[in-house]
């Protein structure tokens, strides 16, 4: 099976830190160029990463991301593998939909929706210079439950999955695949920030699967990373649920 990424450009948002940063590191032991596309230390996150590039960019900033493309060109040639990870999950209070604010809805959408159309727009006329590319988009196996209390972010996940189906089917004339992952309540940096959510929902995750043990930001790794590799060349506009076998999809 041809795993290899070697002289692979991938972008990764959000990783600095959770999934995002264990994808990073497992894109780069294939062999690709990490370019850590982050808000918050990304000098810092792909310091520790052989080759790895740094940029500071704000995902749901139409100017910043397009600047952020053309860093990415300047500095490393191109294009050929987008990973859309950055998103709102934590630092978001669970509370009925009706308790929701307007302005937060938006913020959540901006970060989680917008930011992957945004990327992916900055990312795709880049991809199609190289002959094609790979775009992995992070939903949430939220997405599937019907999860209550966090509306904004479930309804914001879904539309991801619905966002990399159409853009599947838009996009394989050129040859980019586009797919999605939709891991379960994951023990990232970000998670075990809010203690909180941790005692929401930690023990109940657990006993929902198959699997009865924590999920950890490395679970996910392995069906991104194939994803992005010539092994899944012909697969386009699939979501795989990582949960430990919660749902079944």
């Amino acid at each position: 099976m041809n795993d290899d990424l070697t002289g692979k450009v991938a972008v990764v948002t959000g990783a600095a830190q959770g999934i995002g940063n264990a994808i990073a590191h497992g894109l780069a032991q294939k062999g690709a160029r990490i370019v850590v596309a982050d808000l918050q230390r990304p000098d810092e996150a792909a310091a520790e990463i052989p080759d790895g590039v740094g940029i500071q960019v704000d995902c749901a900033d139409e100017d910043a991301v397009e600047r952020m493309a053309e860093e990415v060109v300047d500095r490393c040639g191109g294009i050929d593998i987008l990973i859309n990870n950055a998103g709102l999950y934590a630092s978001l209070a669970m509370r009925p939909f009706t308790e929701i604010p307007l302005e937060e809805w938006r913020k959540v959408m901006d970060v989680n929706v917008a930011s992957m159309f945004l990327a992916s727009r900055a990312a795709v006329p880049r991809m199609r210079e190289r002959g094609g590319g790979k775009i992995v988009n992070v939903s949430s196996g939220t997405v599937f439950r019907g999860v209550p209390f966090l509306l904004h972010y479930v309804a914001s996940k879904g539309a991801i999955v619905a966002m990399t189906r159409a853009l599947a089917k838009e996009l394989g004339k050129d040859g980019i695949h586009v797919n999605c992952v939709a891991p379960g309540f994951t023990m990232s940096e970000g998670v075990q920030e809010h203690q909180e959510v941790v005692q929401a929902l930690r023990d109940v995750s657990i006993a929902a699967r198959t699997i009865q043990r924590d999920q950890l930001p490395e679970d996910v790794v392995g069906a991104v990373v194939f994803l992005c590799t010539p092994a899944a060349d012909f697969i386009t506009g699939q979501t795989m649920v990582i949960d430990g076998g919660q749902y079944f999809h």
